[in-house]
């Protein structure tokens, strides 16, 4: 059974930092690429980041970009999100997602596991 447990959301004032990590269990994790998703109350997912299998790629939403760091220790089955500068727009649950065939990275409907969400909000 696949379980993806994300952790580290909270309360933060605009201009602050968090570390979100997901650890995975029940796939073999350096076979998939990560991804990491945002939803807001009343908006579509959104697509954050993703980083492949091996690490080697990253890729980022504009809205983050030079914000947030996509990482992974395949050693520990974990990935992580480190945001900084934080901003009340960046206020969703975050969740973390595993994609094995690389196909339409961006949109959630081509991930086939999913976490169950870690609340962050930023207040101004």
């Amino acid at each position: 059974q696949v379980q993806l447990v994300e952790s580290g959301g909270g309360l933060v004032q605009a201009g602050g930092s968090l570390r979100l990590s997901c650890a995975a269990s029940g796939l073999t994790f350096s076979s998939y690429a990560m991804g990491w998703f945002r939803q807001a109350p009343g908006k579509e997912r959104e697509f954050v980041a993703r980083i492949s299998p091996s690490g080697g790629s990253t890729l980022y939403a504009d809205s983050v970009k030079g914000r947030f760091t996509i990482s992974r220790d395949n050693a520990k089955n974990t990935v992580y999100l480190q945001m900084s500068s934080l901003k009340p727009e960046d206020t969703a649950v975050y969740y973390c997602a595993a994609q094995y065939a690389e196909a339409r990275v961006t949109r959630p409907a081509f991930y086939d596991y999913w976490g169950q969400g870690t609340q962050v909000t930023v207040s101004s």
